[in-house]
């Protein structure tokens, strides 16, 4: 031990390069990690291999949609398509991420230029999760919390509000409340957290829960996983499912879909996979290879669109958090959109950040709802006219030197993160200060909506000027400096 301490205060760079080996093995080493709350899942998970390299045919345009009266946005997981197929509805949670307070409209309608043609509900949403627009247009609302403690004693007012799902017309007027706001409970008149509503074509209404369930490793009076089938008008009609991690048990549905078949899609966002039941709730089938799914959507030709949010070597190991499109007819998964470059990770760590809430307009746009440290709407342009055609040549080179800078950036990003972690553990084994926090700079690929650097890459730096990639900044709020390699 004393031998130890004399080699690590010996040398600055005798201690740097003994930690970046350290690091270097622990990143190549996913499982080497530390377990959090809820990061258990199911066995067969294990023997899926992560889908993270396929050809990304989309062009990713951020910060799409425009507010009124220069309002910003706050985060958005309830996205929809209206039903021309045009239009997108947005659930904004008010500029930040609660509504408790706010006086604006949080639900949005956008035209195809982003521009805000419509907007209503100020004043009844606290949280708007989730999103469906049925066949006649209206706007079905999942207001999936209610005002906490905090809220409470800055905003009386928010009380009697979450726990629903709310039935908007096109215009804002409030045609039905299911749950009872601002209680938790169980149905017929009450939802805890709920998460998501669908609308089947017979007007039959679909409802998941609940959000905290994802949460939990073990059974306890918190653990709920439920799915509720009402009729159009209200009435319930049965609900199935449970807190589990076998077949027709649920760790946060979290997002529901229905295929050309009439087929649900339940993803089952704790246990890192979509479930497949028919109207009854009879059970049908699980996929995993859509990885662990915040937003699904599927479109009039079966194509499934399945948004990750939260996928690192915690909750979902080996998985990039992403978008993965595919066929809901044969669970094959064509395409991948790898997170976008960001400071802070979106979920609960890893690398990056992707939306919660996903949909897709008539022309094969897609929309995602961001949730996190990137916030607003990010509009993804397709670059092919057929999702199923072959990429030309051309093409294929660039997305395998798209899949080469991913490679690099991941793994730099999981050594720069592995190598703070370590010498965190390192300065307090020995009492001392390595002042690792403005030590290392990391390196982000250039975001084609932001092509300015945040701040100005100290002289040396040994990644400046490597194509694809630009300074993004450095780990704590000091001045960077330059570390020997």
């Amino acid at each position: 031990m004393i031998r130890t301490r004399q080699l690590l205060e010996a040398s600055d760079l005798n201690l740097l390069l003994l930690v970046t080996l350290v690091c270097a093995l622990s990143a190549l080493s996913p499982e080497v990690v530390w377990a959090q709350r809820g990061a258990s899942g199911p066995p067969e998970h294990a023997d899926v291999e992560p889908v993270n390299y396929l050809p990304n045919p989309y062009e990713t345009v951020r910060n799409w949609g425009t507010l009124p009266d220069g309002r910003n946005w706050g985060s958005v997981s309830a996205i929809n398509v209206d039903i021309d197929g045009r239009h997108i509805w947005a659930g904004d949670r008010c500029g930040t991420n609660s509504c408790a307070g706010s006086d604006v409209d949080p639900i949005v309608k956008l035209d195809p230029d982003g521009n805000v043609v419509q907007s209503f509900g100020a004043g009844l949403i606290i949280w708007p999760h989730g999103m469906d627009v049925d066949r006649e247009g209206n706007v079905w609302v999942v207001d999936a919390r209610a005002a906490n403690a905090r809220e409470l004693q800055s905003f009386p007012n928010a009380a009697g509000k979450g726990h629903s799902v709310i039935k908007f017309s096109p215009e804002g007027e409030v045609l039905l409340v299911l749950g009872t706001p601002g209680e938790t409970g169980d149905p017929p008149t009450h939802f805890t957290d709920p998460n998501d509503v669908l609308v089947a074509p017979n007007g039959d209404i679909f409802v998941a829960e609940s959000h905290g369930a994802q949460f939990l490793d073990e059974p306890g009076p918190n653990a709920i996983g439920r799915i509720s089938k009402f009729a159009p008008d209200g009435t319930l009609i049965k609900t199935w499912g449970s807190w589990g991690y076998g077949p027709s048990e649920f760790r946060a549905p979290h997002s529901l879909a229905m295929d050309s078949q009439g087929r649900l899609f339940v993803a089952d966002r704790g246990n890192r996979r979509i479930q497949i039941f028919d109207q009854e709730g009879t059970y049908l089938d699980t996929w995993y290879q859509f990885s662990r799914i915040s937003g699904l959507f599927i479109d009039q030709n079966d194509v499934l669109y399945a948004i990750d949010s939260e996928s690192d070597d915690n909750y979902n190991p080996g998985w990039r958090k992403g978008l993965r499109v595919g066929s809901a007819r044969t669970g094959e998964v064509w395409y991948f959109v790898p997170e976008h470059v960001s400071e802070r990770a979106s979920g609960m760590g890893g690398f990056g950040s992707m939306g919660e809430g996903v949909t897709v307009d008539a022309e094969g746009n897609v929309y995602g709802g961001e949730v996190g440290p990137i916030q607003g709407l990010t509009k993804f342009i397709p670059l092919m006219e057929d999702a199923g055609t072959a990429l030309p040549a051309p093409w294929n080179l660039l997305v395998a030197t798209d899949l080469l800078l991913a490679s690099i950036e991941a793994f730099g990003n999981r050594l720069h993160r592995h190598i703070c972690d370590v010498l965190t553990d390192i300065e307090m084994a020995i009492g001392g200060d390595l002042h690792h926090k403005d030590s290392y700079q990391f390196f982000g690929r250039i975001d084609p909506e932001d092509s300015t650097p945040s701040s100005t890459p100290p002289e040396g730096a040994w990644r400046d000027g490597l194509p694809g990639f630009r300074w993004i900044g450095h780990h704590a709020e000091t001045q960077p400096k330059t570390v020997p390699i």
